[in-house]
């Protein structure tokens, strides 16, 4: 346990910063796997105008230092790709 002011203020703010993070991880997680459930259904129309929201969620976490920015372009990317798979 934190002994000094400052560690125990620090302690507050990092189990701020790590609830916080977790809200928006859970959020992107839960935000891709609706995404790839409605592609392995076929059910390719809804999946393009559910994207925006999910890019947005991704786009955030990456924003906000949760997840890389190159990890979001991954993420988003293979997305696309397998919408364009499951429409062909």
């Amino acid at each position: 346990m934190p002994i000094t002011k400052s560690a125990k203020k620090a302690l507050r703010s990092s189990a701020k910063k790590r609830q916080h993070n977790l809200a928006r991880k859970t959020a992107m997680k839960a935000a891709l796997k609706k995404m790839r459930k409605m592609i392995a259904d076929k059910k390719t129309d809804e999946a393009k105008k559910f994207f925006p929201e999910v890019q947005k969620v991704v786009d955030k976490a990456a924003k906000t230092g949760v997840i890389k920015k190159n990890n979001a372009a991954r993420k988003k990317s293979r997305l696309i790709a397998a919408m364009k798979k499951a429409n062909a």
